[in-house]
């Protein structure tokens, strides 16, 4: 067998069978303190695909970087083949200080592909695009709700892509829907480059969730399995059907006020589905929210206190809701999703 050639990034040569954390330079703080984009390489012994995973893009999207975590502790990593490039921090900046944006106020997932002399967001993007997404066949993006909302495990794919489909498919979370491309977001950026992108919505804002963490980490571990980077063993079965959605609709207060929800995430609904109430601080004026469509539940507000439209639910449309709540409370029931001993 011929030899695997050694992995080359960020000045750091990878051997294969061998993995090591590479820290890539992005900039220095006020105070002179280093800023570096960590990524963790695992160069399996035999031949294979380049996937990245990354975490952390919205800095308090903190349930990514736990995923990443547990991935890189899975005893399924030693038998691998091909690369896994690991990146739980992708905005150091955000992430030290629990905020979604960067200090220059931009949101990095609308800055994408980025460039070498633009602002800060643009700089990040830039190095992040031609040191880690440049260098893969297929990535797989990790969010999770703003703080004050929380989303159910979910994959969203771009709209016709077959590829993607399938790589969605075997992921198993429990709700799988097209969610178009938006300007400058990484999935746009990557795949206008030839990369697919999967991205995993899981959990809230700043909070870790533990349904989340574990669909997160089978879900990367099946995908790894269908690219043939790991053999079947290894790998957790899905104890459920995916629920393949069409599109999404928020349901938002009518009214400002308390805001009472009768449904969380996972629940499925049918036209006349009364969501929740909102009522002034005296009860004498209450209007219910109510479902138009059949549906799942994907995300919700956790704020009981509201602002006359803000979003209060996220409701993927499917064609029957009674066969969807059977898909969806499996998954929900099913815990663990994975054996703890065997896989991490």
């Amino acid at each position: 067998m011929v030899k695997r050639e050694a992995f080359d990034i960020g000045g750091q040569r990878i051997a294969p069978g061998t993995r090591m954390t590479v820290d890539i330079p992005v900039s220095t703080l006020s105070d002179h303190t280093p800023v570096n984009l960590s990524v963790h390489v695992v160069h399996g012994r035999k031949p294979g695909p380049v996937m990245f995973v990354s975490a952390a893009v919205h800095g308090d999207e903190v349930i990514g970087v736990e995923i990443v975590r547990r991935l890189l502790k899975a005893n399924a990593l030693k038998s691998m083949s091909g690369t896994l490039l690991a990146v739980p921090i992708v905005n150091t900046y955000g992430f030290l200080n629990n905020a979604r944006y960067l200090p220059d106020r931009r949101d990095l997932n609308r800055c994408f592909p980025g460039g070498p002399t633009g602002s800060m967001a643009s700089r990040l993007a830039h190095i992040f695009m031609s040191e880690v997404v440049m260098r893969s066949e297929l990535g797989i993006d990790l969010h999770s709700a703003a703080i004050h909302r929380t989303n159910l495990p979910q994959i969203r794919l771009t709209p016709d892509n077959d590829r993607l489909a399938a790589l969605g498919a075997s992921f198993g979370a429990p709700v799988m829907l097209n969610s178009k491309l938006r300007e400058g977001s990484l999935r746009m950026a990557a795949e206008a480059a030839g990369i697919d992108v999967l991205l995993y919505e899981g959990g809230e804002g700043l909070r870790f969730d533990e349904l989340a963490a574990r669909a997160g980490v089978s879900g990367i571990l099946r995908v790894m399995h269908e690219m043939g980077m790991l053999a079947r063993r290894a790998v957790p079965r899905t104890k459920t059907r995916t629920v393949m959605c069409g599109g999404s609709n928020w349901y938002r207060a009518p009214a400002g006020g308390l805001f009472r929800g009768y449904l969380s995430i996972g629940d499925t609904v049918v036209p006349g589905t009364v969501l929740g109430a909102v009522s002034d601080p005296f009860g004498e004026v209450e209007t219910e929210v109510v479902a138009d469509a059949e549906g799942i539940i994907i995300g919700r507000t956790n704020m009981p206190v509201v602002y006359e439209g803000e979003a209060l639910f996220h409701i993927a449309e499917t064609a029957r809701a009674e066969a969807a709540a059977e898909g969806v409370t499996a998954h929900l029931d099913a815990a663990p999703l994975y054996d703890e001993d065997e896989i991490i």
